[in-house]
């Protein structure tokens, strides 16, 4: 099991410390930073910047919203961040969610398996620099009867093959992530859960192409925060997984509210979603179940946490992304550090 840093959003004043995280986790040998958009910071600007002031580490989006950007400019970016970075990216792509992709994007959130299997062909297909034809659902290229032509990229990628990741949360896009892409992104991962919530689906979307599992990167982020006091730890990220649980998407369509009511905790789900949505936000992190928390994020000793990695690693994790907690850019560093004392002390570096 390998480890990654998220990054997750800029522009909150803390960016200077960002690069600095980003470039402490390049030292201590992390395999990947992440970085992550929504309605903010975009994450090729950011994943360009810490590319250039970086060495060994890959880059990853995490995700690149598939309602922001065409295919075809989705590939050019893949293209060009790969190139600079000296073939040091990983593409990450996600459907958002309706509040994004409706309120922001003005893209209806409709058919999001049938939009991302043809989004990640043509993205493939451009990236290989075969011309660029196209006839589906949601995208013609070139658009008929038109002075149109098919175009193929340009530019050479540093590599033939850039890693495409598909962030994904319920069975049938689980499936779909393993059946087209070479790893899945996953949150509020559960070791004791993940066969069944995750691990599973990945497996039988591989199996429908004809593939295993072997070389597909099961990559989790997970929040981090070491001390002694596990409750108080636990305390810390109440709020972040009511937003979650509680707040994202509407009461109809929250996809997290579904992976919570699948680990079994189908009433605290309800409590939290119609607390948070009442405006209740106090009431709704007071609502999440301490062992929620403690089974979804590596909170405690470095001993415990390396307990824990030896879990996800047997529940077939292969790179497990970290997302330190920390108002200090001392505290986050520190906690990096911890992560790879506990991995080492884990025994499953990979």
């Amino acid at each position: 099991m390998r480890l990654g840093i998220n990054l997750g959003y800029w522009g909150a004043g803390m960016d200077a410390d960002n690069l600095a995280v980003a470039q402490e986790a390049d030292r201590l040998g992390y395999s990947v930073c992440w970085a992550a958009e929504a309605y903010g910071s975009d994450a090729p600007t950011v994943l360009s910047w810490v590319a250039a002031q970086t060495e060994r580490i890959d880059v990853g989006s995490a995700i690149f919203q598939i309602p922001a950007r065409t295919p075809a400019m989705t590939a050019m970016t893949a293209a060009t961040l790969d190139s600079l970075s000296g073939g040091r990216f990983r593409l990450g792509l996600g459907v958002s969610g309706p509040q994004v992709s409706e309120g922001w994007y003005g893209v209806t959130f409709d058919k999001p398996l049938a939009r991302t299997r043809e989004y990640v062909e043509i993205v493939r297909k451009a990236m290989s620099r075969e011309r660029l034809s196209h006839e589906g659902e949601h995208w013609t290229l070139p658009l008929p009867g038109g002075p149109g032509k098919a175009l193929k990229l340009t530019v050479h990628p540093v590599r033939e093959h850039i890693p495409l990741y598909i962030a994904a949360i319920g069975p049938k896009n689980l499936e779909q992530a393993g059946e087209i892409a070479d790893g899945a992104l996953l949150i509020f991962p559960s070791a004791a859960h993940l066969e069944d919530t995750a691990i599973r689906h990945l497996r039988a979307g591989r199996e429908k192409a004809g593939k295993t599992m072997e070389g597909f990167d099961v990559c989790p982020t997970v929040p981090l925060a070491v001390g002694e006091d596990v409750d108080a730890l636990a305390d810390l990220f109440r709020p972040y997984t009511a937003l979650y649980v509680g707040g994202m998407g509407s009461r109809k369509q929250n996809f997290y509210n579904r992976l919570a009511q699948r680990m079994g905790y189908e009433k605290e789900a309800a409590e939290i979603q119609d607390k948070y949505l009442s405006g209740d936000k106090a009431g709704a992190a007071a609502a999440v179940p301490r062992e929620l928390i403690d089974s979804t994020t590596l909170l405690g000793s470095v001993e415990r946490i390396a307990d824990r990695m030896r879990a996800y690693a047997a529940a077939g994790v292969t790179t497990l992304t970290l997302a330190p907690a920390g108002f200090t850019l001392d505290e986050r560093v520190a906690a990096l550090r911890a992560g790879v004392e506990a991995l080492e002390r884990a025994g499953v570096a990979g």
